[in-house]
């Protein structure tokens, strides 16, 4: 178990096999938001692959259904390179969620608009409760208000 300080703040582990326990309580803060996220993410894209989503194209998806934008605009946006979003925006393009068409002042530039297909994939895909299920499993509903309170808090940019 990890020992804390007088101050409330976990002290730094006092040895190699504490670094490296298998019980998350022992593991440093960082670890433990890094190994949450990352299990969070992976149920999440299980979730979505009922619609060909995943983590990176729901987003856009729910982007789109404001209307079309460029993909300048929704990399920005999403807080990627053009790079990326241009694998986004072609695996979305393959799965019908999506089309590309020239802008219409700006040949160089693509408008990428919402399908259909793609805004019934979001319509489902969704889905509040399912979000939370995979984020707050088996966390009481107190928890979880402290929970959202705390990230927040740890998700906001510093000053």
């Amino acid at each position: 178990m990890t020992q804390h300080t007088a101050g409330g703040r976990p002290e730094s582990p006092r040895s190699w096999s504490e670094m490296t326990s298998d019980d998350p309580a022992d593991w440093p803060l960082g670890r433990l938001l890094s190994a949450a996220a990352r299990r969070v993410e992976r149920e999440w894209n299980g979730h979505l692959d009922a619609w060909e989503l995943n983590h990176a194209s729901f987003p856009v998806l729910l982007m789109l259904l404001g209307g079309p934008h460029n993909q300048a605009e929704l990399a920005t946006a999403c807080q990627v390179t053009e790079q990326t979003m241009s694998r986004i925006l072609s695996r979305l393009e393959r799965t019908g969620h999506i089309r590309r068409t020239p802008h219409r002042l700006d040949r160089r530039k693509h408008q990428v608009e919402i399908t259909d297909t793609g805004r019934q994939a979001a319509a489902l895909a969704a889905d509040q409760h399912a979000a939370d299920r995979i984020a707050a499993r088996g966390l009481t509903d107190d928890q979880v208000a402290q929970l959202r309170q705390l990230l927040a808090a740890v998700a906001r940019p510093a000053d």
